[in-house]
């Protein structure tokens, strides 16, 4: 027993060193990833073309990867190239070297001015960055830096890749990289200097070529030429000696004789400060050997007027302050205010003191009760005005946030016909003219269709340009609702008194406008509906009388007893009784009624036949004979009768019709009750109809109202002889069709006696209930539109001064993009703010555009030819991430932009400044005028380029490329630098 127990106290342990680590696992990540993104394998490519870098695109793919717990991004970055297989088929060449070797010493495209970092360092068309996959991780310790690199290398050998593969060291803000990139019997290694003093003897050329000669460690003492390209940056940041061109508004002006009201219709256009912040001028040497120049501590040949190239861009000011831009979202702001105008202007602005109440909303019911005090103590009208003098009483003339002035100008810019006393209101109908504007067929005035605000000549149009201006200037919120309060009563009053709104299209609400435009043309519709029929009755009350004096029948005596119930009342005026429905919703039912109980010693039956007969030799409501028709019984021409105009509707009535309409369900009796309420204006047609043609039956009504309904055909009669017989329809035959329910129903009366189709007195109340109750957030919403319509408007104006191609991509986009944001009641705010930033964004592109033109006096110049290379020059500028300066410093705006710094180095001296340096001045005569001060400053960038072919590392080494960049600026050094080695026999 104890010598089996032995075996089992022993601790048998086997290691398994075959199982992966954690190192091993990321690099057989690395390599599936670069086999799944097709990396391995040979390279091969060509040359590539000058600027490719900058104008052909960029793109990149990304993963993530995992060391232990430590995530990473692997991404590769790479040129896109359009270029056939057979090509790179043809050129695979086995001891071709990678083509990243072969870009370090490409010259095409040094210095480009928009690509990854690496690539201005290295000048590489395609490389894999291995970085830590959070902002606040970093690789700092040495020891994991070169784990990373020798991953990087086994990976990079496993699979053949010949794409350069990086990884990211230390914080992300240094930008540090270290890579390596492998061929066949070659290698280079990707390594970087980053300090932020640097001594001086490095500062320049020669101290830079010492560095690069004992990095590359070339035995042999005859060394082969150093390519250098080189180039020194310098940035122009005053601008004192040049005014800003922006002229602010004179907002005294607005509102003074000299200039008027008109000045209301017009949107703030610029920035308030330069758009412009910096120029900076690169000068490049881009083709030097070591021994063509001299540059150390001592001399330097480095004279940038002596560039052969320059190159030229300019850093735009982050969100400069624009007029519109300010305008069009201050406007925005009120959108999300969510003050009443109550709450604005103060609760006690209605309320009266003691029993007496004066509230508008009250003012209907007022007029109903019975009271024995004269009607005109309890009008609408006078009523408002009492709360006009409550409201200045409450707030004082000091607290008023428009002061009179400015309302009045205001005032009078809106409703233009208010300044002529003698109008009645007809001739305002047609519109007042803003200034010149474009033709009613033109693109430009047909815009306000994609933005469903309203059209440029419009009261609509013009009460939100004064909002917005209200809203900056004069008091902000306040301002808005006090406008808005006045213009509400200004409404009734001219719905009280039959004056017609200026700046609207007569005829129905427009659906193509926004909403509070729709009401202002219902409004509208009421005041011409309430006019004509005031008119008319005025004009027709004597020919009534003396024309029923002789005939008693039952309209005669239905008028006279309703003329006595007129006298009766006391203190009813004519235009009281216009709102009445008494009077004008009379229907046959009650005059049957008035008939019965008015008439003395004549039978009931008697009666009923004499009116048949009545209204069978007097027909009513004729409007002409329709053509040759004839009624089928009687035999009579059939007139067409005066019909009643169907009620306009704006959006949000339909919206409610249509709810109520899809309430009723899919039953039949839903169904049934639904034709009903849609059959309301063929109703008031039939009983026309019948009155305008005494004996008709459905049949004619059909034939004038429908006539696909009714179907003729021609036959032969007994006696040999063509006639023709019509029917109605099928569909007009169908049991229970509404059509024929609605023809018994009918009545013959006139349309001048039916119940109103379009209740203009309570349609004006609605409207004006709806316009006393907007908040100034909801008038904003409603008028936002048209303001993004009028910014638009203003910008396509002052874009057509400078013709700029990209700003007119940019206002066809926002024109699309608002036409489907705007086109549904309530659009989103993120919408809205996308369509104002993209306003401004043009808006600042215009005013950068004028600030570049007057900087470099474009409208001074007098040479065509000159000026046009200059603007398209600064155009370039304002599309271009960099702009090549022709003919370097002795271009034409070569010599405006070294004027521009020689006079920016004479501000700083408190010198007087050079307005013109003629062409045929030498830089030593230049010099000599400005005295002992420099031209240029001292360069902000100083960055280097350093090139060779040698063998490495030993003499008889296959030759390949070593590359050393260089960057020097204020408070940064930076040294990268990508050597090449044979590992074929190391």
């Amino acid at each position: 027993m104890a010598a089996d127990s032995e075996p089992e106290s022993e601790v048998f342990e086997i290691t398994d060193f075959t199982t992966a680590s954690e190192w091993e696992r990321f690099i057989s990540r690395v390599e599936e990833v670069l086999n799944d993104w097709k990396l391995i394998g040979l390279s091969s490519g060509k040359p590539l073309d000058k600027g490719v870098y900058t104008t052909e695109t960029w793109e990149e793919k990304s993963d993530e990867i995992s060391f232990a717990d430590f995530r990473f991004s692997i991404t590769h970055h790479y040129l896109v190239q359009e270029s056939s297989e057979k090509d790179s088929k043809e050129e695979l060449v086995e001891d071709a070297l990678p083509v990243a070797m072969q870009d370090l010493l490409c010259m095409n495209n040094d210095f480009p001015p928009r690509a990854h970092c690496l690539v201005r360092w290295y000048g590489l068309r395609e490389f894999v960055v291995i970085a830590p996959a959070a902002n606040n991780d970093a690789v700092l310790s040495e020891s994991k830096c070169n784990l990373l690199l020798s991953s990087i290398s086994i990976a990079l050998g496993n699979t053949g890749c010949q794409v350069p593969l990086f990884v990211q060291i230390h914080h992300k803000w240094r930008r540090m990289y270290v890579g390596e990139c492998q061929g066949p019997g070659v290698r280079t290694d990707f390594e970087m200097v980053h300090l932020r003093k640097v001594a001086s003897q490095y500062t320049h050329v020669s101290g830079l070529l010492d560095i690069f000669k004992s990095k590359i460690g070339f035995p042999l003492t005859q060394l082969p030429p150093i390519n250098i390209s080189i180039r020194l940056t310098y940035i122009l940041q005053d601008w004192q000696q040049y005014f800003w061109p922006q002229q602010p508004p004179d907002i005294d002006a607005l509102v003074g004789g000299e200039v008027g009201g008109l000045e209301f219709g017009k949107l703030p256009f610029g920035a308030c400060e330069d758009p412009i912040s910096e120029l900076q001028l690169a000068t490049t040497w881009p083709h030097l050997t070591e021994g063509i120049i001299v540059d150390n501590d001592v001399y330097s040949d480095l004279d940038p007027m002596q560039a052969p190239q320059w190159s030229v861009r300019v850093r735009k000011a982050d969100n400069p302050q624009c007029l519109l831009s300010d305008f069009v979202t201050e406007f925005f702001k009120l959108c999300r205010r969510k003050e009443s105008t109550d709450e604005i202007l103060g609760k006690s602005a209605f309320e009266e003191e003691g029993k007496e109440v004066a509230d508008i909303s009250h003012a209907l019911s007022k007029l109903t009760e019975p009271a024995p005090v004269p009607i005109h103590k309890l009008s609408v009208t006078n009523m408002v005005h009492t709360a006009k003098k409550k409201i200045r009483k409450h707030r004082g003339i000091d607290e008023s946030p428009l002061k009179n002035e400015v309302l009045n100008t205001i005032l009078l810019y809106l409703f233009p016909d208010a300044a002529d006393k003698s109008a009645d209101g007809s001739e305002a109908r047609s519109g007042t003219s803003t200034g010149s504007l474009p033709p009613t067929d033109s693109e430009d005035y047909n815009l306000y269709i994609q933005f469903k605000s309203a059209p440029l000549d419009s009261l609509t149009y013009k009460l939100a340009l004064c909002l917005c201006m209200i809203n900056f200037y004069h008091g902000g919120v306040k301002g808005v609702a006090h406008l808005w309060q006045e213009f509400v009563l200004e409404m009734r009053y001219r719905w009280e008194n039959n004056f017609f709104i200026p700046g609207l299209a007569s005829g129905a609400p427009d659906l193509r406008c926004c909403l509070l435009h729709q009401k202002l043309q219902m409004l509208n519709c009421c005041i011409e509906r309430k006019k004509a029929r005031d008119e008319g009755k005025k004009s027709n009350s004597f020919d009534r009388s003396s024309s029923d004096t002789g005939t008693p029948g039952q309209l005669g005596r239905n008028y006279h007893k309703e003329s006595d119930k007129e006298k009766g009342e006391v203190g009813k005026s004519w235009e009281s009784w216009s709102d009445s429905e008494e009077e004008f919703f009379e229907c046959l039912s009650d005059t049957e009624e008035l008939k019965g109980n008015g008439q003395e010693n004549v039978k009931k039956g008697v009666a009923k036949e004499g009116s048949k007969e009545t209204l069978a030799l007097k027909p009513e409501g004729r409007l002409h004979q329709h053509g040759n028709l004839t009624l089928l019984h009687p035999g009579e021409p059939l007139y067409v009768p005066v019909t009643q105009e169907p009620a306009p509707m704006t959006e949000d009535l339909l919206e409610e019709q249509s709810e109520v309409l899809a309430k009723l369900g899919s039953s039949a009796e839903g169904a049934h009750l639904r034709a009903r309420m849609q059959s309301a204006c063929l109703l008031s047609d039939m009983e026309s109809f019948k009155a305008a043609n005494p004996g008709c039956c459905l049949e004619d009504f059909v034939r004038w109202y429908s006539p696909r309904d009714y179907i003729e055909e021609e036959t032969v009669d007994e006696k040999g002889n063509v006639v023709t017989r019509g029917e109605l329809s099928a569909r007009m035959k169908i049991p229970s069709n509404m059509w024929v329910e609605a023809w018994e129903t009918a009545k013959p009366i006139p349309a001048r006696r039916q119940r109103r189709l379009f209740d203009d007195t309570r349609e004006a109340e609605k409207v004006l209930h709806y316009f006393a109750v907007q908040k100034p957030a909801d008038l904003a919403r409603h008028l936002l539109s048209c303001v993004l319509h009028a910014a638009v408007l203003k910008v396509k104006e002052e874009e057509s001064l400078e013709d700029i191609s990209s700003v007119k991509k940019i206002i066809k986009q926002i024109i699309i993009h608002a036409s489907k944001g705007l086109r549904f009641p309530n659009p989103e705010d993120k919408k809205l703010e996308e369509i104002i930033a993209e306003i401004m964004s043009v808006e600042a592109s215009i005013a950068q555009a004028r600030s570049l033109k007057a900087k470099f006096g474009i409208d001074k110049c007098d040479q065509e030819e000159e000026r046009n290379d200059l603007e398209n020059f600064v155009n370039s500028l304002l599309e271009q991430p960099e702009v090549s300066v022709l003919g370097a410093g002795r271009g034409p705006a070569g010599i405006i932009i070294h004027r521009l710094f020689l006079n920016s180095q004479k501000v700083a001296m408190m010198l007087p400044l050079d307005e013109e340096l003629k062409r045929s001045d030498s830089s030593d005569e230049k010099r000599l005028n400005s005295g002992s001060v420099a031209d240029f400053p001292s360069p902000a960038g100083h960055e280097v380029i350093l090139r060779t072919i040698i063998p490495r590392p030993a003499p008889y080494s296959k030759p390949l490329p070593q590359r050393m960049y260089s960057v020097l600026t204020k408070d940064d050094f930076r040294l990268a630098g990508a050597f090449s080695l044979d590992t074929t026999f190391f």
